[in-house]
């Protein structure tokens, strides 16, 4: 339980409400800013404008997956107006405070050094990672299917890394009958594919690979579907990048050629919020009542 902790929470879209929802039960006291257009608030939540005063006693901040940009700007789906964490909010929050979000950006790690406050980035947790890897790959699924003119089912589908994410990409793609090649960059994941029945092969021979392949789903994040890997795909092949942005392929090329390319980073939040939203709701709930036992202990 949370009771006695008191949780701000600024913007976010409907993996938010989830989060809320979650705190409220477990019997928090939860504000929240930038949701002025929400148009039926969980019982017990308070509704309230962005403000210093607002953060003075809060024990806990929870801003969205995406915490703010370079400026402070908070995504506040359920808001009229802009929300902007400055820094004298921060300033507000007391020494004890914690500020949540799913990852920060350098503004956000900035402002919360400066005050010495403890940031947590909940997608940075395994458990995390892997349950949001589920609705990834089911986001994926769909993107193949909506963008090609063949079945998933008997095609070569080539997955690049195998991490969280890429293996359960690689294993989804498994069960719908593809043929799975999976590019690895470690002896033990290539091992680990190998074991799973896959197709492995180190990043390293890209070129010798991607002539076969009829769809590409990326989880690198950096250029590894350059210009020369793209002169060798098969026009019919499409590619889903589901690293986070830029991405790890080079769309401009891969335009002038007419290959279909697409970044998808942020699928759980598109494809199942609610689920998402659960994820960072019981992550969130789980670290809090950690952090509420340790400093009860010192």
């Amino acid at each position: 339980m949370l009771t006695g902790i008191r949780i701000v929470f600024l913007g976010g879209d409907a993996r938010q409400l989830e989060v809320i929802r979650k705190c409220v039960e477990m019997d928090a006291a939860v504000s929240v800013a930038g949701f002025d257009k929400w148009e039926v608030p969980s019982p017990g939540v308070s509704l309230e404008l962005l403000s210093a005063e607002l953060l003075e006693h809060a024990d806990v901040l929870v801003l969205p997956t995406v915490g703010c940009d370079d400026e402070g700007y908070v995504n506040a789906l359920f808001s009229s107006e802009r929300l902007q964490l400055r820094e004298e909010h921060i300033a507000a929050l007391p020494s004890r405070a914690i500020v949540y979000t799913g990852m920060a950006k350098s503004y956000l790690r900035s402002l919360c050094a400066k005050r010495s406050l403890k940031l947590v980035e909940l997608l940075n947790r395994d458990d995390v990672a892997i349950y949001n890897s589920i609705p990834t790959a089911e986001g994926a699924l769909v993107m193949a299917i909506q963008n090609t003119d063949f079945t998933i089912h008997g095609s070569t589908c080539m997955v690049l890394g195998m991490g969280r994410t890429g293996f359960t990409m690689a294993r989804a793609l498994q069960g719908m009958g593809a043929t799975v090649k999976v590019g690895v960059r470690k002896q033990e994941h290539y091992a680990r594919a190998a074991e799973m029945g896959w197709k492995p092969f180190m990043t390293d021979n890209l070129l010798n690979h991607v002539p076969e392949a009829d769809l590409i789903f990326n989880t690198i994040p950096s250029m590894i579907i350059n210009a020369q890997v793209l002169s060798r795909l098969l026009r019919h092949c499409v590619i889903i990048d589901l690293a986070s942005a830029p991405g790890g392929c080079d769309f401009r090329y891969a335009e002038k050629r007419g290959i279909k390319a697409m970044l998808a980073p942020g699928l759980p939040g598109i494809v199942a919020p609610r689920s998402a939203g659960i994820i960072m709701a019981n992550a969130l709930v789980q670290s809090i009542s950690d952090e509420t036992l340790v400093r009860g202990d010192e």
